[in-house]
């Protein structure tokens, strides 16, 4: 017990970030521009930290339960991040779009960024890298149908009429991902294993060693921690990109980063150590689970406060999640991966970096 406590010893100095930003708000707010945006970034590094730690402890319960329960608890715990941060920026921000550039950010970090990352790294040092094609096929036309409804049917519903829409879009989602969730631990959970003939690596077995009780309270521990930080953060980050005139995309941007840290890590790992189908679990499932799970309760805040948020994509927006898809369906369907493939996610990931910075991707 001593042992594990000593390998969470990162949360301290983050706390104690956390509370002398708090502590000081007001002063590095008056520092300008600068001071809001330093300020902001320490507390983003911090964050980070603590999200690499609640991925560690995610990772020992998924471990314990193997897939495709392992990377749904690293996927639910990385969505939870993100809708905690979320939900605490879009408090402390007047844009409308937040919501919507965040999940559009994370779909893109996710499916272009992690996946083909991953898979380009992986197909240099292994040429092809075997996976189930059932869990592709399945993760993708749920994300299709989840994003076509609740981020692009939008833009054709009347102003007035927005909440009505909003209420089945709530239906929808929580309908859809009940219905997902219960054949991925049940029926079709087959879809989202696959056999490798090794042994079983010596680090899933060391992961699996360590406590379950302590891995749930670090975990827990974490999120209320980055809730924390994130409340100061919120301040320092939306008030800095406003005072030098950046889009306010590069704040969804950047929510998308921090919640997806962690995935990225053990993605990366997970294909530098021929395991594709751990890649494919966590970086579709983390979109599909950002979308499916995410959009509820941004929706559902909307309406509890009678402030309705604009979810419906931009004509770019649309067209990066067309191609994305379009591509991760002619990819994905061989089971195998291989690095010209993750190149052709990697470059359409540059490609969204680009337009974010240039401001196009929001609006």
């Amino acid at each position: 017990m001593l042992a594990s406590a000593r390998q969470e010893i990162i949360l301290v100095p983050a706390v104690l970030a956390g509370i002398a930003a708090f502590a000081f708000e007001h002063q590095i707010l008056g520092g300008g521009p600068t001071g809001s945006l330093v300020g902001a970034a320490v507390l983003i590094a911090a964050i980070i930290a603590v999200s690499v730690r609640v991925a560690h402890h995610a990772e020992v319960l998924a471990a314990k339960v193997g897939d495709p329960y392992g990377s749904m608890i690293l996927t639910i715990s990385a969505v939870l991040v993100e809708v905690i941060i979320l939900t605490i920026l879009m408090t402390s921000s007047s844009s409308p779009t937040l919501a919507r550039d965040t999940i559009f950010s994370a779909v893109m970090l996710d499916i272009n960024g992690i996946l083909g990352l991953a898979a380009l790294l992986g197909g240099w040092k292994f040429g092809e890298q075997p996976y189930n094609d059932d869990s592709g096929k399945t993760y993708g036309v749920m994300i299709l149908t989840a994003m076509g409804i609740s981020m692009v049917i939008p833009e054709f519903v009347p102003a007035d009429k927005w909440h009505y829409y909003s209420i089945f879009t709530i239906c929808a989602m929580v309908t859809l991902y009940w219905v997902f969730l219960r054949n991925q631990i049940g029926a079709h959970s087959y879809f989202f294993n696959y056999s490798y003939p090794e042994k079983k690596r010596r680090g899933d077995h060391a992961l699996a060693d360590q406590p379950f009780g302590t891995s749930v309270a670090f975990l827990v521990l974490g999120i209320v921690i980055i809730g924390f930080l994130a409340e100061v953060m919120s301040q320092f980050l939306t008030g800095g990109l406003e005072a030098v005139g950046a889009p306010l995309a590069l704040a969804a941007l950047v929510v998308a980063t921090m919640s997806a840290a962690p995935e990225i890590l053990t993605a990366l790992r997970a294909a530098l150590a021929n395991r594709m189908q751990v890649v494919i679990n966590i970086a579709l499932g983390a979109s599909l689970s950002t979308v499916i799970l995410t959009v509820p309760v941004i929706e559902g805040i909307a309406l509890f406060t009678g402030q309705p948020i604009i979810m419906a994509m931009t004509p770019v927006q649309t067209m990066m999640v067309f191609i994305t898809l379009i591509v991760a369906a002619i990819n994905l369907n061989d089971g195998e991966t291989n690095a010209i493939e993750g190149m052709t996610h990697f470059v359409l990931f540059a490609t969204f970096l680009a337009l974010s910075f240039l401001g196009i991707t929001g609006g």
